[in-house]
């Protein structure tokens, strides 16, 4: 006679059983008004700061022209000054502000003790002090000492969503317990003052921006989340050499360092999207749209038909888009290519407009303009879709558990009834 002890038939249950990870609430830093900067004073101020000769002005202005920014993103306060005085010490500092300012938002909204943090990820492209920043968090807000923390840089734009998925991976191993998620990027020492036109683009996009995510897999804060993780898809392009390339912190011919944009990069990211998009499909659309995208893909990889790529309809999946905001042309692009409405590109163009490429944080802010403007229903579904260095495509899929309000201290809360605008 075979018996079974309480703990093995737990374990079997909690084997065989998913467990969700939900999305208790989020923030999004917003920084001092005092950091404000206009077109205008930009190119003042590149004027001032660098070696850059008048094509590269010229250059400058005609990108930053055609950037789709508005005249209220944010620059760090020492990049502002006359003359800019960037320093590892102003870096550490600015990224203690955003982390920080983004953290405490996120701490008051949910009233979490933050002794019940079992997990960390903080996600940094260019800034990477000893001692860490997520050791800054651990003692900033006394963490507990078995906390498992994680830092993840050099990953790009897209670097918020493999964050997401490397909190879900230990969410599942981990019970009852909650993690926290901080996507955030440092332009104090990155601004480029050379005249290689490839590696001037990053310094008319990129501005201040950081989120902080909590994450739980409790079926007790089912009631009080937002949203429940349905689906995390990742695509690497890494091993082609020209995705590889296509967007690279390098020196130029003068031995000045910047981050390189390749002419590549939106075909590049074309390609990742269609590898990225042909796992997702399955997972999302409905049985016509798949019958229809496999029938496409069948004809194209093994009868070597000439036929187009069939781009699903991904409305009929998804009622909300966050498409990193990493440039007008990239949003252009996939509100082209994939037949989507302007309401449905509308928080990426005006998180773009409002707070420019804030590197892996954008599709937090798109997502709060969402909330904000009052159209996320029980039910929803949300596709946030995000591009990085490496170059990589990734996807995160979200339904909301509830109707969704925005949270106190929404970054658009002030000014969501200005938007959109036309740009």
């Amino acid at each position: 006679m075979i018996t079974f002890s309480y703990d093995l038939i737990y374990f079997m249950l909690s084997f065989f059983s998913s467990r969700p990870v939900y999305l208790v609430d989020f923030s999004c830093y917003r920084p001092p008004d005092n950091l404000k900067v206009k077109k205008e004073t930009l190119k003042k101020l590149a004027q001032q700061y660098g070696d850059f000769n008048s094509s590269s002005l010229d250059f400058f202005e005609k990108i930053l022209d055609r950037s789709g920014l508005g005249d209220e993103t944010y620059l760090p306060g020492v990049m502002q000054s006359s003359p800019p005085a960037p320093s590892l010490t102003a870096a550490k500092e600015e990224a203690e502000r955003q982390i920080c300012g983004a953290l405490d938002i996120l701490f008051k909204n949910t009233n979490v003790d933050t002794k019940d943090i079992g997990i960390l990820v903080l996600n940094c492209s260019l800034l990477h002090p000893i001692p860490s920043l997520s050791a800054l968090i651990v003692n900033k807000y006394k963490l507990r000492g078995n906390i498992n923390t994680f830092n993840l840089g050099g990953m790009g734009c897209s670097a918020g969503v493999i964050a997401i998925d490397l909190a879900k991976d230990m969410l599942k191993v981990h019970r009852n317990t909650y993690a926290v998620v901080v996507s955030v990027e440092n332009l104090v020492e990155e601004w480029y003052r050379g005249n290689k036109k490839s590696m001037l683009i990053p310094n008319c996009l990129f501005r201040i921006g950081c989120a902080a995510v909590l994450l739980s897999n409790k079926r007790s804060d089912e009631r009080r989340a937002k949203y429940k993780l349905v689906h995390v898809v990742r695509t690497h392009m890494g091993s082609d050499d020209a995705a590889f390339k296509c967007i690279a912190r390098e020196k130029d011919n003068e031995g000045i360092y910047g981050v390189s944009l390749s002419k590549d990069l939106i075909r590049v990211a074309g390609n990742a999207l269609k590898e990225n998009i042909t796992t997702l499909a399955p997972l999302v659309l409905p049985l016509s749209e798949q019958l229809y995208f496999a029938a496409n893909l069948v004809a194209r990889k093994v009868l070597k038909s000439k036929n187009k790529p069939y781009i699903p309809d991904f409305k009929k999946a998804f009622d909300h888009f966050c498409i990193h905001a990493g440039g007008k042309a990239v949003i252009d692009e996939l509100e082209k290519n994939m037949h989507l409405s302007k309401e449905h590109v509308e928080p990426s163009r005006m998180a773009l407009y409002r707070f420019g490429n804030t590197s892996a944080s954008s599709i937090w802010y798109e997502l709060a303009y969402t909330e904000a403007k009052g159209r996320m229903k029980k039910g929803n579904h949300v596709w946030q879709i995000a591009f990085g260095s490496g170059f990589k495509c990734n996807s995160a899929v979200w339904v909301a558990v509830r109707a969704v309000k925005p949270s106190a201290n929404n970054p658009w809360e002030d000014c969501i009834h200005e938007f959109p605008v036309e740009i």
